[in-house]
């Protein structure tokens, strides 16, 4: 099916375009400058943002479901249910559990992969532990903390069928380095980790390429110490994830790691959980009870349980906290991921070619239609 979109605000990676898109079957046939006056469905967007769909690299779950619930129906309904949001790509992520539930949930994603389903698409896999420090745990279950090794992540990658692309370690732990060395094609990230500043920068020139959720389990910067968060602001080398949800972090801490890390080394990410699109509540997370009150998430210590973000909220939040405009942030929800686990030749931005992955927003940020592989949805 063919059919044109319009709006006075298309982003592209050449600027804003007060245009048009034609969008073929799955894929983006052409972009133009001006108005549309052949004889295709037109949906006029009027001055709606025309995002690229957003991909989010690290998200447990929502709308009631867990990727560590290993369940097929669930996973289908997540994936269905991050349309609403503006997600058209994601990585289910697991928590630091016992070796089984990992694999279960593992080869549960990998087979959701496989099918053809209708709903935001799996790009792989984030392994979020077990190679932690106990001393950085946050929400993750100290219970199956374990030493980073690598035959245990080849055993985790056979049941993922290849699909883990990030995993979340410890650097300073025995095996970290040996970790990094084995698998290459793996993006590593530095989280839940309690590793000194030259702790992290060796990690770093070994291979490690992330951090994950910024601020948030790891060593805090310190004047004399600056620890993990210290490395990830001053390597150029690194880039760092993000929960931008005004709880995670301060307004301001947001603003200096976007103006630190730039606009192409930062990614917005939910970190998300089963709560997320539900009422407050107690729910579970990783085999801990969860209570979400007036919208954070906390297990019973005290300490944040992921978060309910969505990340069209978290994009408006990032510019409100920045002071940065939408033309200069919109490629930390879509770009910077496609280019991160090498898929931006097919998404990450509104270009001839490339998939019909697209969210339109209106100017408070609400989703008004999200585009997956050239399908409309409305909300």
């Amino acid at each position: 099916m063919r059919y044109v979109i319009r709006s006075k605000n298309i982003f592209t990676e050449d600027g804003i375009i007060n245009g048009y898109v034609v969008i073929n079957d799955e894929k983006i046939e052409d972009i133009q400058h001006g108005d549309y006056t052949g004889e295709l469905l037109l949906h006029d967007y009027m001055n709606a943002f025309v995002l690229p769909g957003f991909i989010d690299i690290h998200i447990h779950g929502g709308y009631g479901e867990d990727a560590m619930d290993a369940s097929y129906e669930g996973l289908l309904h997540l994936s269905k249910s991050l349309l609403s949001e503006g997600t058209t790509s994601f990585l289910p992520t697991t928590m630091t559990q016992s070796n089984e539930n990992i694999m279960q949930a593992l080869a549960n994603i990998s087979r959701v992969y496989e099918e053809d389903y209708e709903g935001a698409e799996i790009l792989g896999i984030h392994l979020e532990g077990p190679f932690i420090s106990e001393k950085k745990i946050g929400a993750q279950n100290p219970e199956y903390v374990q030493k980073p090794d690598s035959s245990q992540l080849k055993i985790f990658q056979t049941h993922a069928n290849n699909l883990i692309k990030i995993v979340t370690f410890a650097p300073e732990k025995e095996g970290a380095e040996s970790l990094v060395e084995s698998f290459p094609e793996i993006i590593f990230s530095i989280g839940h980790s309690a590793a000194t500043y030259e702790q992290a920068e060796h990690a770093v020139k070994i291979g490690a390429k992330h951090i994950t959720h910024l601020y948030n389990g790891s060593s805090g910067f310190m004047h004399r110490e600056p620890g993990v968060v210290g490395m990830a602001l001053t390597n150029d080398q690194i880039h760092t994830e993000m929960i931008v949800d005004g709880l995670h972090a301060h307004p301001a801490s947001a603003k200096l790691a976007i103006t630190a890390k730039g606009n192409d080394k930062f990614y917005l990410i939910t970190d998300a959980m089963r709560a997320k699109g539900k009422p407050d509540g107690i729910y579970d997370l990783g085999g801990q009870q969860v209570t979400v009150k007036d919208g954070v998430a906390r297990i019973d210590t005290g300490s944040l349980a992921g978060s309910v973000l969505k990340m069209n909220q978290g994009l408006k939040n990032l510019i409100h906290f920045s002071g940065k405009d939408l033309e200069a942030l919109w490629r930390v929800t879509s770009l910077n991921q496609a280019i991160a686990l090498k898929v931006d030749d097919k998404k990450g931005s509104i270009k001839i070619g490339k998939d019909a992955d697209i969210a339109i927003l209106n100017n408070d940020f609400d989703v008004i239609s999200t585009i997956k592989s050239g399908k409309r949805y409305e909300f």
